[in-house]
C-alpha cells in the first residue's frame, strides 16, 4: 500500500532491485488526463539513486460498469517518460491522446528502470488526474 510520507528519506514504497511495477484500482472510472511521479527532494535525500527513471504507464476498465460501452481487459499505453533528477521532484506527465483510450479504472505504473541503485527503487508518490465521465452518454461516446 502506498501511503504519504511528508517526503521522509526512505518512507517510500520499495520494489526490489532497479525495476519493478505498481498496479492501482481506482475509486471510480475515469477520464485520465496526467500522471504525477514524486520522488524525495534533492534537498533532503543525499542519494536519489533509488529514483524510479523510466516508466510506462498502461490502463484500461476492468468493467464493473457494465452499460458505459467500454471494451474491458484490454490494456493500452498512456504514457511513457523519464523521470529527471535535475527537475522538481513532483513531475506531471500527460497521457498519450488516444480517443477513447483515457477512460480508466485501472493503471499499472511499469517502472523500467531506477537512477543506478541495483537493490532497490523507491516510490514516494503517485498520482492520476483526471475527471469522472458526466454521463454514461458521454463514455458511450468515448469508446
Amino acid at each position: 500500500m502506498l501511503k504519504p510520507s511528508f517526503g521522509e528519506p526512505d518512507q517510500c514504497f520499495p520494489l526490489k532491485g532497479d525495476s519493478g511495477f505498481v498496479q492501482i484500482r481506482l475509486r471510480t472510472t475515469i477520464i485520465l488526463e496526467a500522471i504525477t511521479l514524486e520522488h524525495i527532494d534533492k534537498a533532503v535525500g543525499y542519494d536519489r539513486s533509488n529514483a524510479p527513471k523510466n516508466c510506462r504507464v498502461y490502463g484500461w476498465h476492468q468493467g464493473h460498469d457494465a452499460d458505459i460501452g467500454v471494451e474491458t481487459g484490454k490494456m493500452f499505453l498512456l504514457a511513457e517518460f523519464s523521470y529527471d533528477l535535475e527537475k522538481s521532484n513532483a513531475q506531471t506527465f500527460n497521457v498519450l491522446d488516444l480517443v477513447g483510450s483515457s477512460l480508466v479504472d485501472t493503471v499499472r505504473f511499469d517502472f523500467t528502470s531506477n537512477h543506478g541503485n541495483p537493490s532497490h527503487t523507491c516510490i514516494y508518490r503517485l498520482q492520476v488526474h483526471g475527471h469522472e465521465p458526466t454521463s454514461v452518454l458521454m463514455l458511450a461516446m468515448q469508446s
